[in-house]
């Protein structure tokens, strides 16, 4: 490289680092804090071990979390246990928010970050309250307006991101608690704290593993069925089968995990079993090999995405192993203790799983699609007999004069 060369591509590398400490210290200047309160906790000496009640409220929505003994419930959910862990999760971070700008926004203008408490006029925000125990308030946030910051990409991206709007990096807050007329901006968005009750559910939900028969009553008795199976991996068997009918295996070959990780949507409250379609549902029994015995109500659909669901666990396990024809003395107790472990195992399940028997679901389609179905949608395919253009399916036999036989004139 000569000289000539080499100047122009120093005056090029300076031009560059100039704009990239030009986008720096713009960067920078978007949290520049006009109080001194830059890096403090915007909640200091939070009481993260006495929350025992958790309120987020939006316009006229509300959810209310709350620790009953030792587990988090949704209120708006008829006490339905509540994902302790995200609720752990948010007072944590609570906890650990600091500040990364600082600035005073008088109540005038306070409408246009979001700032205002629901239910007073428009411009408002969400509100969270902390209480412990005995519903003493320990901390009120109101959460305003997403800080935005502008994607540094001259033009938008083809998936849609990183355009004019930019994207959310902070969020405006202005802690009730303190008093305090400065608004801080934080770098979390929250953008998981919304009063969604469906949100902050539990969504741990039953299990049917090794099923050994699967029986769908259905609301029209000729579409009902069963099918059944000796060890778990034989067969499908359509009981009482007609000389016409032959059960497809294909068809129900994902019936074996079916129920295996199911899911729900939410809990449905304040609805009637008319309206649900619980009162006359679709039944659906499942027994497994291990001695549980699910019986499961579909309803009506709700929308389009969802069935109103219930779930009824029952378990029948035996009391003492038996023996094998050969087993030697010296593996007996470790077979008595493998078998006293595994049935302590079945009845903490049985237990757990009992617990869902006391609310309604709203159940994802897919979670129930591949269990209801009619009984014809189980069988071979007949198939259809071919048919002449023209004629009948089985036309009659042509007669054929015999030349030795005298015909009618």
């Amino acid at each position: 490289m000569n000289r000539k060369q080499f100047f122009p591509l120093i005056v090029l590398v300076l031009a560059v680092g100039g704009v990239g400490l030009y986008l720096y210290k713009k960067s920078a200047s978007d949290w520049q804090s006009s109080g001194g309160s830059l890096g403090q906790k915007l909640v200091p000496n939070f009481p993260v071990n006495d929350v025992g009640q958790l309120i987020i409220r939006q316009a006229t929505n509300e959810v209310n979390l709350v620790k009953n003994q030792d587990r988090w419930v949704v209120k708006e959910r008829n006490n339905y246990p509540a994902n302790f862990s995200d609720i752990s999760d948010f007072v944590r971070k609570t906890a650990d928010l600091k500040i990364v700008q600082s600035v005073k926004v008088g109540p005038s203008q306070r409408p246009r970050l979001e700032l205002v408490e629901p239910g007073t006029a428009s411009g408002s925000g969400t509100l969270v309250e902390f209480k412990d125990g005995a519903g003493k308030s320990l901390q009120k946030l109101l959460l305003g307006k997403k800080h935005m910051r502008k994607s540094a990409s001259p033009s938008p991206s083809p998936m849609g991101m990183g355009d004019e709007a930019g994207f959310p990096d902070g969020r405006y807050i202005l802690n009730l608690q303190s008093g305090a007329d400065n608004v801080a901006v934080v770098s979390d968005p929250l953008t998981q704290v919304e009063p969604k009750p469906e949100q902050w559910l539990e969504k741990e939900f039953f299990k049917i593993e090794k099923p050994r028969s699967i029986e769908m009553l259905s609301t029209n008795g000729t579409n009902s069925w069963k099918i059944t199976r000796e060890t778990e991996t034989s067969e499908w068997v359509l009981a009482n089968t007609n000389k016409d009918e032959t059960l497809d295996p294909a068809k129900v070959s994902g019936m074996s995990t079916a129920f295996s990780s199911p899911s729900f949507s939410d809990v449905a409250v304040n609805i009637k079993a008319e309206e649900s379609g619980l009162a006359k549902p679709v039944e659906i029994t499942m027994e497994t090999f291990d001695g549980f015995t699910y019986k499961i109500d579909v309803g009506n659909k709700s929308g389009e995405d969802n069935y109103y669901f219930a779930v009824k666990v029952s378990g029948n396990f035996p009391k003492e192993r038996t023996a094998g024809k050969d087993e030697k003395p010296e593996d007996k107790e470790k077979l008595d203790r493998e078998w006293k472990e595994k049935n302590s195992k079945l009845e903490e399940k049985l237990t757990q799983e009992k617990a869902y028997g006391a609310w309604t679901y709203l159940a994802p389609r897919w979670t129930v699609d591949s269990v209801i179905k009619d009984r014809h949608q189980l069988l071979i395919e007949k198939k259809a007999e071919t048919q002449p253009e023209g004629g009948a399916a089985n036309p009659a036999p042509l007669t054929i004069p015999d030349p030795l036989q005298p015909q009618n004139q």
